[in-house]
């Protein structure tokens, strides 16, 4: 009778698993010449734009035939273009020309590696232009103008959203469902940058956005003045479609996708709603989640008007 092993010699049976290029084996010829072909890219100078494309601290950059057309075309300030040499023609960049010629906005002749740098390795196609920060609103004035226009203000707030896509996707909703603005904190918050504009598809340019120092005091400013404060928050036996707020003046609040709603600005909200999603689902994403609510809005208002 032949005895076994019990086991001992398994681990000699399950190998050792692939094996590695020879590239990253560090005692391989071709290891080692790897390793120093990485020494020699490191020790090179990096790369500087030359001093006349360099560009203030808080400008940006928006690359791309189609966004950088999406935001001329929606009236975003024009201070610079840059174009490669070779970049093809077509009636989105005759347009993108015509309004810097119409504005005196000079365009640069760049190569494709100072485009490169100017646009941070995004997607240039051959095109960028250079527009100056984000001129933020006052949310007061906004509060104000929005209950002189004989509707029920509606307004999107946005608690530690700090994705600038969402940021965009945001603005591209409260676009199309008829929003006043949207409110965001100045810490802990997205911005209005590059990203959020091209995100926004050209509403970062028609939906006002005011950055306020603390949005528990906005929120709080808006209660005073008439609005009511919705906060979506999950589990709750309201729902976007039906909750009577709907059409009442409304600022309509959205936390992080991880966290939700701070605990602050939850305890000045007047009601949670959520929105019903399949069990499969853990939560939605901000920007989904808002456009969904505003939709509901939207549809509980025109059907009461």
């Amino acid at each position: 009778m032949i005895k076994g092993t019990g086991g001992h010699g398994r681990k000699k049976l399950q190998g050792r698993g692939p094996t590695p290029k020879a590239e990253d084996r560090s005692w391989h010829p071709a290891g080692k010449r790897k390793a120093a072909a990485e020494r020699r890219e490191a020790a090179k100078p990096k790369k500087k734009l030359p001093a006349h494309l360099s560009l203030p601290k808080d400008h940006e950059i928006i690359a791309g035939r189609n966004p950088v057309y999406e935001a001329v075309t929606a009236g975003i300030p024009l201070l610079r273009v840059f174009l490669a040499p070779g970049t093809k023609n077509d009636e989105r960049l005759a347009k993108v020309l015509r309004t810097a010629t119409a504005l005196g906005a000079p365009m640069l002749e760049v190569t494709k590696s100072e485009l490169d740098m100017l646009s941070e390795g995004a997607t240039h196609q051959g095109i960028a232009i250079e527009v100056p920060p984000y001129e933020y609103a006052d949310f007061g004035e906004l509060l104000a103008d929005a209950l002189e226009s004989g509707e029920a203000p509606l307004f999107v707030a946005l608690d530690q959203v700090t994705d600038p896509h969402n940021l965009g996707a945001v603005l591209r909703s409260a676009g199309a469902f008829g929003a006043h603005g949207v409110i965001v904190p100045e810490r802990r918050s997205a911005g209005v940058n590059a990203t959020a504009w091209k995100v926004s598809a050209g509403a970062a340019a028609r939906v006002p956005v005011a950055q306020v120092t603390n949005l528990v005091r906005a929120l709080q400013d808006a209660k005073a003045a008439g609005c009511f404060v919705a906060g979506l928050a999950g589990g709750t036996s309201e729902t976007t479609a039906t909750f009577d707020l709907a059409t009442s003046p409304l600022v309509l609040v959205t936390g992080s996708e991880g966290t939700g709603l701070s605990r602050l600005v939850t305890d000045t909200c007047d009601q949670l709603v959520s929105i019903p999603i399949s069990p499969a689902v853990e939560s939605l994403n901000a920007a989904v989640a808002t456009g969904i609510a505003l939709y509901d809005v939207r549809r509980r208002r025109e059907a009461e008007s």
